[in-house]
């Protein structure tokens, strides 16, 4: 009779009782340390397109990204829906503004506040950003069927929805696990 493959070097045993706690995992199969390794896995490669295709780097693609779907935009909302700080918004928006890709408006709402949208430029700019974030998205989840990747649209919305309520660990067991 044929041995079972051998897990790799540090791997959770499949024959191990289930944990008592569903989150008390050896580190390599914990959900934080995943989503950075899927993170750290694709972010170099999601970086050279944007360079070569865009002619940017990914955090001022992905702010060029943002305003173009979002615009106008506030450098709050900027930073808020690129997931940056302030300061790093607007220092994207600067780099972009020197680019000729987004413009500055002086806020209607806000004397003091500026809104940002996109040139002309930066418009021609976004549609191939618009692309290489589908193509990407390809890529990345493209071994996922139509119903996983539905199933993991919803339960990454809850995540994101339980996260922004600052939600700890008092949630119940059964509602964590879908």
């Amino acid at each position: 009779m044929p041995r079972p493959p051998t897990p790799p070097a540090g791997a959770a045993r499949p024959d191990a009782p289930a944990p008592q706690d569903l989150f008390a995992v050896p580190l390599n199969r914990s959900f934080t340390y995943r989503f950075h390794q899927l993170s750290k896995l694709s972010d170099p490669v999601s970086h050279q397109a944007y360079l070569d295709e865009a002619g940017l780097s990914l955090s001022d693609g992905r702010c060029l990204s943002t305003i173009g779907s979002f615009e106008p935009l506030s450098v709050k909302d900027l930073a808020r829906l690129s997931n940056l700080n302030k300061s790093q918004a607007s220092r994207a928006a600067q780099a972009l503004v020197e680019q000729g890709l987004v413009v500055k408006l002086g806020s209607e709402a806000d004397g003091r506040g500026v809104v940002l949208m996109l040139s002309p430029e930066g418009r021609g700019r976004w549609s191939a950003i618009a692309q290489l974030v589908a193509r990407r998205n390809r890529e990345i989840f493209g071994c996922l069927s139509a119903r996983e990747l539905a199933t993991l649209d919803r339960l990454l919305d809850r995540l994101v929805a339980h996260n922004e309520r600052g939600a700890g660990a008092d949630a119940p067991a059964d509602r964590l696990v879908a």
